[in-house]
């Protein structure tokens, strides 16, 4: 992911080795890590069981928000992909009861946004 596309506020793909250092301790038995995508210093996790976003707060990032949602409450999910001009796609998720969407994430160029909604499809669906 390039510096100008995270200053864009576009996530990339993280690194599997980084995720699990970073969020090993927060997994459950039998948990595991399908595909993971950072914005500067946030993480958003999928894994086989719920999704996970990690908020770095502050100057230092030392302070974090542990955000973790059950694939169930999803009650659905939109992407929208890059155009010809367009720097980035687009993942919009909403939990039940919610009327508008509960997050929304823009990806930078070398995410397959298809990937993703594949995963999310698989354990949404």
């Amino acid at each position: 992911m390039g510096l100008f596309s995270s200053l864009l506020g576009n996530a990339g793909v993280a690194n599997a080795d980084d995720l699990q250092k970073e969020c090993g301790n927060l997994l459950t038995d039998n948990e595991t890590i399908e595909i993971g995508f950072k914005l500067i210093r946030d993480v958003f996790v999928f894994t086989n069981k719920r999704l996970i976003l990690i908020d770095k707060q502050g100057i230092t990032g030392r302070k974090v928000a542990y955000l973790s949602i059950a694939y169930k409450a999803i009650s659905r999910f939109s992407i929208e992909t890059a155009g010809s001009f367009e720097l980035d796609a687009e993942l919009k998720i909403w939990i039940s009861g919610e009327a508008e969407p509960s997050i929304s994430k823009k990806f930078d160029r070398n995410v397959n946004i298809y990937d993703l909604q594949k995963v999310l499809a698989q354990h949404v669906l």
